[in-house]
């Protein structure tokens, strides 16, 4: 580990998603590095939580996203928008950053933006196989434009454009679990195929009602359910499932590593970052794209790997009709789920928190060169 002391800013959030790619690579580099890592992040969002607990310090931004629907409440947005511009170049002039990093969410955009005025370096981690128009915008001057997907020279400068995947926690790679313990581990029968599904950490309502119009049908069959709700469909699931053998309902589920780990099957909503974990686990796939997502980068994320065989892709608007008929197909077809994990596995981008971390220390040695 070098002796020097790097000032490095991190700036991101949001959603679990944005969180959890950061923290990653907040622990890599204090793995390799002597560090002091600043995060920056959005006022009453999950980071000012979910940050503090690994152990870093954040600053919180004001700062919200635009209102598509109604265009009058936007002027509120404009206020916290020019409140978090002041405080970014606040906080960036006392940190003094070697380098400003953004994973997205509503906070990178004022921070960055204010990092590049002051001429600190700064490097993008865009997890999306479509990018968002704040990245398009700091990608001009950005140094380096860390990437999950082929083909974002459309979007990107080709010249600054690295692979190197999106990064997911440790803790899902290094479990040893098998499957059949994991099943126990969550009072099923072992033996049996197991749909794991999970719409993200606050739940997604379309697949939810979809699995309560379903859940019958599933059990009937044979296939065991471990159902991550989010906490407003969970007593409505729970009710579902009354009475039913081999079904377990979670508001949220904290042992990701044993939940993957017991399933067969993963129904879950196309955010790059649960896309990475599911590649990196190799797991046979069906994806439900959000559609209230900027740009719908979710239906693009979904399809770069349902174009490969990688997966199956339910839209959103067919899913109560289709989303358990596609689990059932795949339950019955075990030939088709082992070519899908295959193909799903190919894909992967392995030990992407150190790929970025390699570049966001080239970036600061050859600054100081």
């Amino acid at each position: 580990m070098s002796s020097r002391k790097y000032r490095i800013l991190i700036s991101g959030g949001g959603t679990g998603g944005h969180i959890f790619p950061a923290l990653s690579i907040a622990n890599a580099l204090r793995r390799r590095v002597n560090a002091e890592i600043l995060f920056v992040g959005a006022e009453n969002r999950m980071e000012m939580e979910r940050v503090p607990a690994a152990g870093y310090p954040i600053k919180g931004l004001p700062v919200a996203g635009f209102n598509r629907k109604n265009l009058f409440k936007n002027f509120s947005v404009l206020l916290k928008l020019w409140k978090s511009i002041r405080m970014a170049r606040a906080i960036v002039d006392d940190f003094r950053p070697d380098i400003a990093i953004g994973v997205g969410g509503y906070c990178s955009g004022p921070t960055l933006k204010a990092a590049q005025r002051r001429k600190v370096p700064t490097l993008i981690q865009e997890q999306n196989s479509f990018p968002g128009v704040t990245n398009k915008l700091l990608a001009r001057r950005a140094r380096k434009i860390c990437v999950a997907y082929e083909g974002l020279d459309r979007f990107f400068p080709a010249d600054k454009i690295i692979l190197t995947g999106n990064p997911i926690r440790k803790d899902l790679l290094e479990s040893r679990t098998t499957p059949e313990d994991a099943r126990k581990s969550f009072g099923l029968d072992p033996r049996l195929t197991t749909v794991l599904i999970i719409g993200g950490s606050l739940g997604a309502l379309t697949m939810n009602e979809s699995i309560e119009r379903g859940l019958r049908r599933l059990t009937e069959r044979g296939v065991q359910v471990i159902w991550q709700t989010g906490k407003s469909f969970a007593e409505r699931a729970k009710a579902a499932a009354k009475g039913m053998k081999g079904v377990v309902v979670a508001p949220f589920i904290t042992d990701m590593a044993a939940a993957y780990a017991a399933a067969t099957i993963v129904a879950s909503r196309a955010g790059a970052g649960s896309i990475s974990e599911l590649e990196l686990l190799g797991k046979t796939a069906v994806l439900v794209p959000s559609p209230n997502v900027a740009e719908d980068h979710q239906t693009k994320n979904a399809m770069a790997l349902s174009s490969r065989g990688a997966a199956e892709l339910v839209r959103d608007a067919d899913a109560r009709e289709q989303l358990v008929d596609t689990l059932l197909a795949l339950a019955a077809d075990p030939a088709k789920c082992d070519a899908m994990s295959r193909e799903i596995r190919a894909m992967a981008l392995p030990e992407s928190d150190e790929r970025i971390v390699d570049e966001v220390l080239s970036i600061i040695h050859n600054e100081n060169t």
